[in-house]
């Protein structure tokens, strides 16, 4: 069954929050640095992941689609970003409510957000995905997407 989508609305926002919180422990970079490092910042990996969904859904409001279970309440989303200038569309996250997962609903807002590009006339989707979630590492290329580089992240206490 294919999942009903739809473009975010700002009342979305703390229902994808929550969902980003569900979803994103195993595979953040900040969690990862957190664990090796100890705390930093005023706030934890989660508030700085929270916000920066809040800032894809103020930045590209337009790109940010949402499924929805049949009382329309939020299940899953991805963001995305436009850079015309390098005909580039960037997928920067993309996330399901574990009890949603294994549905098909991944596969269904890549697909709505690759369309969203190419609409756009971007010419070319790029997405990024940490060695450890093996979720996206076979997702994306069941999606066409090819491995391009690996990156390294490396980081200290100051």
């Amino acid at each position: 069954m294919t999942p009903a989508l739809r473009v975010f609305r700002p009342d979305d926002l703390p229902r994808l929050q929550e969902i980003t919180a569900l979803t994103f422990g195993p595979v953040s970079i900040d969690r990862n640095m957190e664990e090796r490092l100890g705390a930093f910042g005023p706030s934890g990996w989660e508030a700085r992941k929270l916000a920066a969904i809040a800032l894809d859904c103020e930045l590209q409001p337009d790109g940010v689609f949402v499924a929805v279970d049949t009382s329309d309440r939020p299940i899953g989303y991805v963001t995305t970003r436009l850079q015309p200038a390098s005909g580039i569309g960037w997928i920067p996250n993309l996330a399901v409510d574990p009890a949603c997962q294994g549905q098909g609903i991944g596969r269904a807002l890549l697909e709505r957000a690759l369309e969203f590009f190419r609409e756009r006339g971007m010419e070319v989707a790029k997405i990024e995905t940490l060695e450890q979630n093996p979720i996206g590492q076979h997702l994306y290329p069941s999606l066409g997407f090819e491995e391009v580089a690996r990156q390294v992240h490396y980081a200290r206490r100051l």
